[in-house]
């Protein structure tokens, strides 16, 4: 683990639960026509940025999130596409931190690129961060994060990544994927959950460990303020159990991307429901797809 930087600044007041009532751009009914921005940039307080993907660029149109210390950033997962030409996420990201750096100037600032989990979709612009100075990438990868994060020897320690006065506690949350992580950000109070649990289909790899997991993360939210769940997609419809297609590229009727803690209770009590029954079981707000749906990606 890397060592603490100073502290004061982020630390100097709290934002308290903000909304996040964001028009998020969902796509256009002809990508050919497309005019959304490549990323979307939202800034939920001074220090923390939400971006999201265009969906005319990927279909999975992920969220990406910037979080800002006393000595250094985090960007939390990379994308979908590789392409700078087509996903320009170092140039937008080194955009944000000249205006952060601009209002708050220091020198030997750094940038840390930790990921959710490895799938291609949360990975994908890494590479648009080799040899940028001060940056350290740390690969998606089990064994790479795990041992980041300690997890190896202790999986079910909370490690701490500590950005200058803005500590985050991480989590291993298998299930979804082997090397799914969860953070959780005391400034916000923001839960990223990456595809473990968010508006959408959650494909489960591994049942017993999505289970534990969500067991986990139930009881970890129950001894902290969280202000809101936020994973990385929307895939729902603000129809009750019915999400958009696979590859959909228009989603003009998305639901919000946060969900309040309870929402992991309803995921609890649907495992529960499931039971050993393999497949696909629509609730009202997310989809549980186990790993024989046919449908898994």
């Amino acid at each position: 683990m890397d060592a603490p930087g100073p502290q004061g600044l982020v630390t100097a007041a709290s934002p308290g639960v903000r909304s996040l009532d964001v028009r998020w751009i969902h796509g256009s009914p002809s990508a050919k026509h497309d005019t959304d921005p490549e990323i979307q940039v939202h800034v939920y307080d001074e220090h923390t940025v939400v971006l999201r993907q265009n969906m005319a660029v990927d279909y999975e149109a992920p969220f990406l999130f910037l979080l800002f210390g006393e000595s250094r950033a985090v960007l939390i997962d990379t994308g979908a596409t590789a392409s700078p030409a087509f996903f320009p996420l170092r140039r937008v990201v080194d955009g944000l931190m000249d205006r952060w750096l601009a209002a708050h100037p220091r020198d030997g600032y750094g940038l840390l690129v930790l990921h959710t989990h490895p799938h291609g979709d949360h990975i994908a612009a890494d590479g648009q961060f080799t040899g940028r100075p001060d940056t350290r990438v740390v690969d998606a990868a089990l064994d790479s994060a795990f041992a980041y994060f300690g997890f190896t020897d202790d999986p079910d320690r909370i490690a701490r990544v500590d950005l200058g006065g803005r500590v985050l506690e991480c989590l291993a949350t298998p299930g979804h994927h082997e090397a799914a992580v969860t953070y959780y950000d005391p400034w916000t109070g923001f839960l990223l959950t990456g595809d473990t649990v968010y508006p959408g289909r959650l494909y489960v790899d591994d049942w017993p460990a999505f289970t534990r997991s969500v067991d986990r993360l139930i009881a970890f939210c129950a001894e902290r303020p969280v202000s809101h769940v936020l994973g990385c997609h929307i895939e729902m419809t603000r129809r009750p159990g019915e999400d958009y297609p696979v590859r959909t590229t228009y989603q003009p009727d998305e639901p919000p991307l946060q969900l309040p803690p309870e929402r992991l209770r309803d995921i609890r009590a649907a495992i529960d429901e499931i039971g050993d029954r393999p497949g696909r079981h629509a609730f009202t707000d997310f989809v549980v797809c186990r790993l024989d749906t046919p449908d898994h990606d």
